[in-house]
């Protein structure tokens, strides 16, 4: 572990322990959100960030790369990390899940060609999407306040541990821990791979939300909790009860068939608009 990494690891833990510490100090009227300012104000550097870096890059990529090439490599790294949903199907008692899993790395690493080629889908071996945030709340571990992680985006501080836990048990990581290089351009391509998926969607965010930091967080934690629960989350208190994903009237989406004032009758998927800091896949 080099330097660099070791303080990056630290800053972050002690970060993540004075947003906690800090919370009343900022807090705000929205119980899930008592960090609202200061999350406002990462988001606003994270969307800077992706404005000037990661969005054009993505663009030219997704331009300059064919269809089946760009499956191919969101294939491949799904393979990667089907061992990480592997690992946490085990760690949460899903025993069946797992062993589908490990079915799905072995049928796609070989006959799928190192992943390139998702086989297992076509031969009935469903894909799941587990993390170590996942987990948690499985074990019965709340979410806590939202977070936004910088460079990451949406989080919460469970799945912020569940990050952490998540990176230090990357494939990519140990599979190529001694080709730096090697691990370093895949983790690249990884995330302009992603970044170039999320293009269409983000810019129906950018269109469709009255305000896009509080669509992201709601459609997050909506989609965090139906992922906990396995898409049959517990009925919620009310006033426990997740927010109503706020977008434009249809009007303002240069939809003229719809009668003025009329607000979207279906909202955007959360799964659309609330990437997944690490990894999504």
């Amino acid at each position: 572990m080099t330097l660099c990494t070791a303080r990056f690891r630290t800053a972050l833990v002690l970060g993540l322990l004075s947003l906690t510490l800090f919370a009343g100090c900022a807090s705000t009227n929205n119980p899930r959100d008592p960090l609202e300012p200061i999350n406002r104000a990462v988001y606003q550097f994270n969307d800077g960030l992706d404005k000037v870096v990661m969005k054009p890059v993505a663009t030219v990529y997704r331009e300059a790369l064919p269809d089946f090439v760009r499956t191919g490599v969101t294939n491949f790294f799904s393979n990667l990390y089907d061992i990480l949903t592997a690992l946490n199907s085990l760690l949460q008692g899903k025993i069946a899940d797992a062993a589908s899993d490990v079915g799905r790395i072995a049928v796609n690493s070989t006959i799928g060609i190192a992943g390139l080629f998702d086989v297992a889908t076509e031969i009935g071996l469903e894909k799941h999407k587990e993390d170590f945030g996942q987990t948690l709340g499985r074990w019965g571990i709340g979410d806590g306040p939202y977070l936004q992680i910088p460079f990451l985006g949406p989080s919460s501080i469970r799945d912020a541990v569940g990050t952490f836990v998540d990176v230090k048990a990357d494939p990519i990581g140990w599979i190529w821990r001694d080709h730096i290089a090697t691990r370093n351009s895949l983790w690249g391509l990884y995330f302009v791979n992603l970044r170039a998926i999320l293009l269409d969607s983000t810019k129906i965010l950018e269109e469709a939300a009255l305000d896009p930091y509080e669509f992201q967080r709601d459609a997050y934690l909506q989609r965090r909790r139906n992922l906990v629960y396995d898409g049959n989350p517990p009925t919620q208190k009310e006033e426990d009860e997740m927010p109503e994903l706020k977008t434009k009237p249809r009007t303002e989406l240069d939809e003229p068939d719809k009668p003025a004032g009329a607000a979207s009758s279906s909202p955007l998927p959360a799964a659309s608009v609330a990437p997944e800091p690490f990894p999504a896949i």
